[in-house]
C-alpha cells in the first residue's frame, strides 16, 4: 500500500554545505553529520513579481546529461556544469548512455567503466561544481537501464529471473517416457543453471482456445513434479478422447544486461526487480564501491535524486521471482501452481487459456501480486535507502504490468516521458498517484524524437510539453545534453544517440555545440516560470477516475472525459485501488482529498485492460461506499449492478460485492449510467461542474493550482496526442474560471516569456466565476492568476475594469484603463461601474513591411576536431525574406543569422509611440533588438513582440537574430548519417510587419 511521505526539511542545509564546498571545506563536514533531509519543493514563498519573473534554481528545467561511462575529463565536466548553469537550467541527471558508439572497445570499460575510479572522480567534480553554481545533480542507479550491478551473474539470487516453458503434446491414451520437456528457448549466454519448478499435464479444451492461445480445461490440470526421477518423466495420458499437453516450467536467470552495454568490467546484469535481494544488490554495490566519504558529503550538498528509467525487463518467458508462489497464495488464499498455465508466456505471447472469465481473473491476480512485490521491494526499498542518504528517488515506474499509479504515490518524484507516452492520459495516471500521496513533482523526460538528431526545434519541444503541463507535469528533464567527445566522434562532438543504426538517431544533443544555445536562457526562463506556477500550492482536478488496473504508457483514456469532457474544460486524474487507502482519501464538503486535488466526483467504469468488464474489488467497493456516504458524488458507467470481482472470487465474494454495490447505487450521491454519452448529464444531476468552462468544444487544455493567495490556471491550445489529426488551429473564445479564494480576487495575466505579471482589464464576474477572452495560437500558453488586488505589485486596485467592448484590447497602463487598437474607428466600452465610454480614434499609421534587409550569417562548419567549430561570415542583401534553404548561398547553412532593417515612424506631435513587431514564420530561436536595446523575449509559438517603448520618431533600427539547428550543414558534411534527411526551412521567412497602435484612456 502506498504511504504518504511528508515533506522533509528545508533548503538551508544544502546552502550551508554548498558554501562549505565553495570554500574548500568538504572535510569539515564529518561523516556522522546530521542531515535535515531533502528540501521540499512545495514552499511557495511570497507571490511577488520576482517569484514569477526570476524562478529559483530548484524550479528550473534540468538536463539528462549523457556520459560515455567514465571516459570523462574533470575539467571538461566543470565546463559543462558551468554551461548548464549559465544557460539558466537548474541541474542535470548523470547517465551512462552511448548508443552511438558501436566499437565499445574505445570506451575501455576496464579502466573507464561506470563506477570506475575515473567515473567517480567525474561525479565528484560535477557535484563540487554544481554546489558552487547552485545546481543539483541526479544519478542513475546503475549503468544505463534497467537497474543492474557490475559483477552480478545471471545465476545469482539477486539477478533478474524468467520462467520458461517446455511442452509436449499427447493424444488420448498416449504414453510419454523420456526427459522432462526442455525449454523451447535456449538460455542466454552466461546462464549455467536451470531449475525445474514444476511439471504439469492438462487436457486441451478447444472451446477455450483463441487465435494465439491453446484452451485448457482447468479442472484437468495435474501436478506431475513429484513423479520426476533422474531418468526423467513417465506418464500416460487418460484415454478420454481428448488431447493432452505436458507443461514443464523452468526457472533460470534472464541474463539481461543494461541497455547498449557493456558499461563496466566486470559486466553488469539486471537485478530482480521483485525481490529484496535484487534491491540489496543495488544498494550494497553503491555502499561498497561508490559511496566514498567525499561523495556522500557532496551528495548532501548538491545531490538531488537517484533515478531509474522505465522498467524494460526483457525475457524469453515470464518475469519471475522465487517469492511469487508464496506471495500469490498470501494475497489470494490460493496456490499459484494450478493457475500457472494461464499466465505462462513464450516470449511476449500468452500460450494457454482457461475459460475467458477465469483466465482474466487469474491473470489479474497474478499481475496484482507482481505489482505488490515490485512496489514493496523495489520502489519502496530504493526510496527508503535514498532517503537515508539525504536523496530523493525519481523513477519512471512503468514497463511491467504493474500498478504504476500506486508506484507514483510511493516515489518522491514519479516521471513520465514524451516519447513513450502515447497521450496526455498517460501523464494523468502518474499525476493521480503524486497528488493523492501529497507530493509535488511530476517529472517528464522531455523532447526525445526518433530520427531528429540535430533537427529538433524548440517550437516542436514547446508544443509537446504544452499539453503535458496541462496533464500534471511540472518538471522537465530535457533529453538531453551529451558530454563533449569520445575517440572517433565526428563534429559537432559525441552524441549519445547519434548516429543510431546508421541514421540520425534520437534528438537531441543540446549544449554549446548548437547555435540555439545562444538563446537558451529565454527557453529556460520560460520553462522555469511554468514550473514555478505548476509547483505552487496543490493541484486541483475536477474528477478522479478509478482505474482498476493501474497501468500507464498505454494510451488508454477514460470514457467521455478524454474525448468529450476535456474539450469542454473538464480535468481528470486516474487513481488505482491502493490510493483509496491513503491518509488523504477522505471526504469533506463533497470533495475527495480536500487538502489536495479536491476531486468533486469519482468516476468508475469497466476495466479497459480486461475487455471493459464491469469489475470491482470488494475492498474497493466498500471504500467507495464509505466515500459516497460521506458525501462524495460517484458516477458508474456500465452494468455495475451485475459486477464481478477482478480476481478469482472466494466463495460468496461475488454476492457480497453485489450487496455492497446495491447499497452504493441506492445513495442519492451515486448515479449509474449505461451509455457513456450520459456521463455529462449525470455529473450535472449531481451538481458537479468543471472549474474551467467554455460554451463549445475547444482544443484548450488547462491545469489548476490553488495556493493560499491565488488560483493559478495554466491554459494551452494543445491536443490529447501529438499524432492526432488535424493539427490544432488558433482559438479565440470566452473561458470561465472558478475562483476558490473568495470573491474579492481579480485576474492577472502571467507571461511566461517575459516574466511580466499584469492585471487583466477586461472580464466579467458572476459569483465565484470570472469570464475572460482567451485567444491562443497552436501550442501557445497563457497563465491566469486569480488573486487579491495588489498581488504582484498591482496598483490598479481602485480602478474599474471593462466588462464589454468592441475595442481589440483593453489594458491597464500608468494612465489608467486604456483601449488599444491598430485601426481607426469608434469604440464603445462598458465598465464594471455600469458606465459606458465611447472613444474615437481618428487615425492610426499603417503597418510597415520592411522591403529590404541586410543579413549577416555566422555559418557553422566542422573545425579541426570534433568539438571545434569554424564560423564563416556571409553577408547578403535581401529584397524578400526566404528560408535559408531557398537562398542559394545559404541552402546548406546552419548557424546564427542577424537580420537588420530600418523603419521610419511619423511624429504624432506627442512623441508617444506604441507598436508591436510581428515576425511571421521564423525558425528556430529568435531575439529582437530595437535601436540597440533588447526587446522582451519572443514567444516561439506566437512571435509577436511589444516594441513601443523602444521606438522613437524617425528612423529606427530593427535587428532580428535567428539561430538554427545544425541539420542542413550535417546533411552535406556527414551524408552517410544525415543525407537522407530533407533540407529544412530555417531562418526568418516572415512576413515581418511593424504594426503601430493607438491608445485611448477610458477611466
Amino acid at each position: 500500500m502506498p504511504q504518504s511521505v511528508p515533506s522533509r526539511g528545508g533548503p538551508s542545509r544544502r546552502t550551508v554545505l554548498a558554501a562549505g564546498i565553495t570554500a574548500g571545506a568538504v572535510a569539515a563536514v564529518g561523516p556522522g553529520a546530521a542531515v535535515a533531509a531533502v528540501p521540499s519543493t512545495a514552499h511557495d514563498g511570497a507571490l511577488t513579481a520576482d517569484w514569477f519573473a526570476q524562478p529559483v534554481r530548484a524550479r528550473r528545467p534540468r538536463f539528462r546529461w549523457w556520459w560515455p561511462d567514465g571516459l570523462v575529463d574533470v575539467d571538461e565536466i566543470a565546463r559543462e556544469v558551468d554551461a548548464i548553469a549559465d544557460a539558466g537550467f537548474g541541474g542535470a541527471e548523470i547517465a551512462a548512455v552511448h548508443h552511438s558508439v558501436k566499437d565499445k572497445s574505445v570506451l575501455d570499460t576496464a579502466h573507464h567503466g561506470w563506477a570506475s575510479r575515473p567515473w567517480r572522480e567525474g561525479v565528484e567534480a560535477a557535484l563540487r561544481r554544481a554546489a558552487r553554481r547552485g545546481l543539483t545533480l541526479d544519478l542513475t542507479l546503475g549503468p544505463s537501464w534497467p537497474a543492474a550491478v557490475p559483477g552480478l551473474t545471471p545465476d545469482d539470487e539477486a539477478a533478474a529471473r524468467e520462467l520458461v516453458l517446455g511442452r509436449v503434446s499427447l493424444t488420448a491414451g498416449a504414453h510419454y517416457e523420456g526427459p522432462v520437456p526442455a525449454p523451447g528457448r535456449a538460455p542466454a549466454t552466461g546462464v549455467t543453471r536451470q531449475l525445474l519448478l514444476a511439471v504439469q499435464a492438462a487436457r486441451v479444451e478447444p472451446a477455450y482456445s483463441t487465435r494465439k492461445e491453446t484452451g485448457l480445461d482447468p479442472a484437468s490440470v495435474r501436478d506431475l513434479t513429484a513423479t520426476v526421477t533422474d531418468a526423467g518423466l513417465s506418464w500416460t495420458a487418460p484415454d478420454d478422447g481428448g488431447d493432452w499437453v505436458l507443461i514443464a516450467h523452468w526457472l533460470r536467470g534472464s541474463a539481461q544486461q543494461p541497455e547498449s552495454g557493456p558499461h563496466s568490467a566486470p559486466a553488469a546484469h539486471v537485478v530482480d526487480h521483485l525481490s529484496a535481494a535484487g534491491t540489496a544488490a543495488v544498494t550494497g554495490f553503491w555502499e561498497r564501491e561508490i559511496l566514498t566519504p567525499s561523495l556522500r558529503h557532496l551528495l548532501r550538498a548538491a545531490g538531488g535524486a537517484f533515478f531509474e528509467d522505465s522498467v524494460e525487463l526483457e525475457t524469453d518467458g515470464l518475469i519471475w521471482t522465487p517469492e511469487l508462489p508464496e506471495a500469490f497464495e498470501k494475497h489470494t488464499g490460493r496456490p499459484l501452481l494450478p493457475y500457472l498455465p494461464a499466465v505462462i508466456t513464450d516470449g511476449a505471447n500468452q500460450v494457454f487459456a482457461f475459460e475467458t472469465q477465469l483466465t482474466r481473473q487469474i491473470r489479474h491476480d497474478f499481475w496484482e501480486t507482481v505489482s505488490a512485490l515490485f512496489n514493496r521491494h523495489h520502489v519502496r526499498g530504493l526510496r527508503d535507502w535514498a532517503h537515508a542518504l539525504g536523496m530523493n528517488l525519481r523513477a519512471q515506474p512503468y514497463g511491467l504490468q504493474t500498478d504504476a499509479i500506486a508506484s507514483a504515490a510511493i516515489l518522491d518524484i514519479p516521471e513520465g516521458e514524451s516519447l513513450g507516452f502515447k497521450n496526455l492520459d498517460d501523464h494523468r495516471c502518474l499525476a493521480g498517484g503524486r497528488d493523492m500521496a501529497g507530493h509535488t513533482i511530476l517529472s517528464c523526460e522531455a523532447g526525445a524524437y526518433n530520427g531528429s538528431a540535430y533537427s529538433t526545434t524548440w517550437d516542436r519541444f514547446l508544443r509537446t510539453m504544452g499539453g503535458a503541463y496541462a496533464a500534471g507535469v511540472n518538471q522537465t528533464v530535457v533529453h538531453g545534453f551529451s558530454y563533449a567527445t569520445v575517440p572517433g566522434a565526428n563534429w559537432p562532438g559525441f552524441a549519445a544517440f547519434s548516429p543510431y543504426n546508421g541514421g540520425p538517431g534520437y534528438g537531441e544533443s543540446w549544449g554549446p555545440r548548437q547555435p540555439t544555445w545562444r538563446h537558451l536562457n529565454d527557453i529556460a526562463d520560460h520553462l522555469g516560470r511554468v514550473h514555478t506556477v505548476l509547483q505552487a500550492g496543490t493541484a486541483r482536478a475536477d474528477v478522479a477516475i478509478l482505474r482498476q488496473t493501474g497501468y500507464t504508457a498505454t494510451g488508454i483514456g477514460a470514457s467521455w472525459f478524454t474525448a468529450t469532457g476535456v474539450p469542454l474544460g473538464w480535468t481528470h486524474q486516474f487513481l488505482s485501488g491502493p490510493l483509496l487507502t491513503l491518509p488523504n482519501a477522505t471526504v469533506r464538503g463533497g470533495r475527495l482529498a480536500p487538502e489536495g486535488p479536491a476531486y468533486k466526483a469519482l468516476f468508475v467504469e469497466g476495466d479497459f485492460f480486461y475487455g471493459s468488464t464491469p469489475t470491482l474489488a470488494l475492498t474497493d467497493a466498500r471504500r467507495l461506499l464509505a466515500l459516497a456516504r460521506a458525501g462524495l458524488p460517484v458516477v458508474l458507467l456500465g452494468a455495475f449492478d451485475q459486477a464481478l470481482t477482478p480476481g478469482v472470487p472466494d466463495e460468496g465474494e461475488t454476492a457480497r460485492l453485489r450487496d455492497v454495490l446495491d447499497r452504493l447505487l441506492a445513495l442519492p450521491t451515486v448515479v449509474r449510467v449505461t451509455d457513456k454519452a450520459a456521463v455529462g448529464d449525470a455529473l450535472a444531476a449531481l451538481g458537479v461542474t468543471a472549474d474551467v468552462r467554455h460554451a463549445t468544444a475547444s482544443t484548450l487544455l488547462n491545469a489548476h493550482r490553488a495556493t493560499e493567495d491565488a488560483d493559478f490556471y495554466y491554459l494551452c491550445n494543445g491536443k490529447h496526442a501529438e499524432t492526432v489529426k488535424p493539427p490544432v488551429a488558433a482559438i479565440d473564445h470566452d473561458v470561465t474560471l472558478r475562483r476558490t479564494r473568495g470573491r474579492t480576487t481579480v485576474p492577472y495575466l502571467l507571461d511566461p516569456w517575459t516574466g511580466r505579471a499584469a492585471r487583466l482589464a477586461r472580464y466579467t464576474e458572476d459569483g465565484d466565476d470570472i469570464t475572460l477572452r482567451v485567444a491562443l495560437q497552436p501550442g501557445q500558453v497563457m497563465i491566469v492568476a486569480l488573486g487579491r488586488p495588489g498581488l504582484f505589485g498591482d496598483r490598479h486596485g481602485g480602478r474599474p475594469h471593462a466588462v464589454a467592448t468592441n475595442a481589440p484590447e483593453v489594458l491597464y497602463t500608468e494612465q489608467g484603463l486604456t483601449a488599444r487598437t491598430t485601426a481607426p474607428g469608434t469604440y464603445t466600452t462598458r465598465l464594471s461601474t455600469g458606465r459606458t465610454v465611447t472613444t474615437t480614434v481618428a487615425s492610426v499609421p499603417e503597418p510597415i513591411t520592411p522591403d529590404r534587409w541586410d543579413l549577416e550569417v555566422e555559418d557553422w562548419y566542422p573545425g579541426a576536431g570534433p568539438t571545434r567549430t569554424e564560423h564563416v561570415r556571409r553577408t547578403l542583401a535581401l529584397d524578400t525574406l526566404l528560408p535559408w534553404s531557398r537562398i542559394p548561398e545559404l541552402a546548406d547553412s546552419a548557424g546564427i543569422g542577424r537580420y537588420r532593417t530600418t523603419v521610419t515612424l511619423p511624429y504624432d506631435g506627442t512623441g508617444a509611440l506604441d507598436a508591436r513587431l510581428e515576425l511571421g514564420q521564423v525558425s528556430d530561436t529568435v531575439r529582437v533588438t530595437v535601436n540597440g536595446t533588447p526587446a522582451p523575449a519572443v514567444d516561439r509559438l506566437h512571435p509577436v513582440v511589444e516594441v513601443g517603448a523602444l521606438l522613437r520618431p524617425g528612423r529606427n533600427l530593427i535587428e532580428v537574430e535567428v539561430a538554427t539547428p545544425l541539420i542542413n550543414r550535417l546533411r552535406v558534411t556527414q551524408p552517410a548519417v544525415f543525407g537522407a534527411v530533407a533540407r529544412q526551412d530555417h531562418g526568418l521567412s516572415g512576413p515581418v510587419r511593424l504594426v503601430p497602435c493607438a491608445r485611448r484612456v477610458l477611466a
